[in-house]
C-alpha cells in the first residue's frame, strides 16, 4: 500500500502567491525600460550601431510609457479624490438642508442618501437628487 504525504496549507497563503504570480519579471517598467535601452546601446556593434530612427522609435516609446504611468497614478489619484469627496458628503444624511434649483426657486427637505451620478456627488432629498453645489443652506434636522 503506497501511502501520500500532504502537508497543510493555508488558503490566504494560497491566495497571496497567486496574486504576486503574474508580478515580476514579466512587467517592464520606466525604469527597466531605459535600463535595457541603455544595455542595448553600450553594447550595440561598432562596425553596425543603431540607425537613428530606431533610437528615435524606442525613445518614443519610452516617452509614451512614462506618460501613461503618470497618467495612471494621476488617474488613481482622481478617483481616491471622488471616493474621499463621496464619504465626506455621508455626513449630510439627516440633516435638513436649503437648495437652489435650476429655475431659481428655493426648496428645503431632510437628505436621506447620498448617490453618485453624472460625475458629481448628488444627495437625495424625497424623490429629488440635488447637486451639492446648489446647496445653500445645512441644519440639524428638527
Amino acid at each position: 500500500m503506497t501511502t501520500v504525504q500532504t502537508n497543510s496549507i493555508n488558503y490566504s497563503d494560497y491566495v497571496e502567491s497567486q496574486k504576486n504570480k503574474g508580478q515580476g519579471s514579466s512587467v517592464l517598467d520606466k525604469d527597466a525600460f531605459l535600463k535595457l535601452l541603455m544595455v542595448q546601446l553600450q553594447n550595440q556593434d561598432p562596425l553596425n550601431p543603431m540607425e537613428d530612427r530606431e533610437f528615435i522609435a524606442q525613445m518614443a516609446q519610452f516617452s509614451s510609457l512614462e506618460q501613461m504611468t503618470n497618467m495612471n497614478v494621476n488617474l488613481q489619484k482622481f478617483m481616491e479624490s471622488q471616493m474621499n469627496n463621496f464619504a465626506s458628503h455621508s455626513d449630510l444624511i439627516g440633516k435638513q438642508i436649503e437648495w437652489t434649483t435650476s429655475t431659481g426657486n428655493k426648496r428645503e427637505g431632510i437628505v436621506t442618501s447620498v448617490v453618485f451620478k453624472e460625475g458629481d456627488v448628488q444627495v437625495v432629498v424625497g424623490d429629488t437628487n440635488v447637486n451639492t453645489k446648489n446647496i445653500t443652506k445645512i441644519t440639524n434636522a428638527e
